[in-house]
């Protein structure tokens, strides 16, 4: 019988393997009825996805034939932006997100597929100079002229800057976690966007600063400490969600009609965040460092990473 109850218990997490999606909104209390795990077909997630694809592909096979970028390379940013896609598939279109709006522990899946998989995966894509190589050359010069005007490109080293960047990070995460706000974005549609999109953005920001083009000087030290950083705060907001003696969020407390008790799927999605995501910026970590020290050795050498 206790086999049973755990069996019971762990089931619905093997319904986060297939997928997720982007903006659930409980239309009462979760357990006012089991969830219909259906595909979002939000037009708004659906046309943002198809444009990036598009682009990207027409910008891709420009660059492979113009570009002296090696075409492994070119390869590997292709590899990479497709699995940012499709982990934004799994996060913002799947039934994970029906699923999030009864289990607490499904709500924070889908937060982590958009924070420390998707997000890292679409830089290492380098999105931005491909995009821009999907326009023809004059509509090309006419962007590229507009980025660098003087407001433009003082915002964007603002945002870029590794400070700002792992502070806008960080109050997203944790500001998004307060019980009153957390709640909203559960009741809202409009709230629930806006979370997922301050999740995803200052992840991009953030990621950026540790994988993407670094002013001189800056390639080693400020990426590593922003990721040991980060582990230890999102590490301790975890930590806080599984030990916690009660319950945060009260829409989740019916997660009985998935055969949770509800403070069991807190704590499992306080784990969701302390353990997977944890690891995530020990990886980054360890290829930030594999890098920083490839370079030492190699001066004159080029950065993959850092190439448009």
């Amino acid at each position: 019988m206790r086999s049973l109850s755990l069996r019971r218990r762990w089931l619905p997490l093997w319904a986060l393997v297939p997928g997720a999606a982007l903006a659930h909104v409980a239309d009462g209390p979760p357990a006012a009825g089991m969830a219909a795990l259906t595909w979002s077909a939000d037009p708004l997630v659906i046309s943002l996805l198809v444009i990036g694809g598009l682009l990207y592909g027409v910008g891709h096979a420009k660059l492979r034939m113009r570009s002296q970028l090696g075409r492994r390379t070119r390869a590997l940013q292709g590899t990479a932006f497709a699995g940012g896609c499709l982990t934004l598939v799994v996060a913002l279109v799947s039934p994970l997100d029906a699923l999030g709006g009864v289990l607490f522990s499904a709500h924070m899946l889908q937060h982590e597929l958009l924070m420390i998989v998707a997000a890292p995966l679409l830089v290492l894509g380098r999105p931005l100079a491909v995009w821009l190589w999907a326009f023809g050359p004059r509509a090309r010069a006419a962007i590229a002229r507009a980025v660098r005007a003087r407001a433009p490109a003082a915002a964007w080293r603002w945002l870029t800057s590794p400070t700002v960047a792992w502070a806008l990070h960080a109050v997203a995460v944790w500001a998004w976690h307060v019980p009153r706000l957390f709640e909203a974005a559960l009741h809202h549609p409009a709230v629930h966007t806006l979370q997922h999109w301050s999740f995803l953005l200052s992840a991009l920001l953030f990621w950026w600063t540790v994988l993407g083009v670094h002013r001189v000087g800056q390639a080693g030290a400020h990426p590593m400490l922003s990721l040991f950083t980060t582990m230890v705060h999102t590490g301790a907001l975890g930590a806080l969600l599984t030990l916690a003696p009660v319950i945060w969020y009260p829409s989740y407390a019916e997660a009985t009609a998935w055969g949770f008790d509800p403070l069991d799927d807190q704590r499992i999605g306080g784990l969701v965040m302390w353990v997977p995501g944890g690891m995530a910026y020990v990886f980054g970590g360890l290829a930030v460092a594999a890098r920083w020290l490839a370079r030492r050795q190699a001066p004159g050498s080029p950065e993959i990473i850092a190439r448009p």
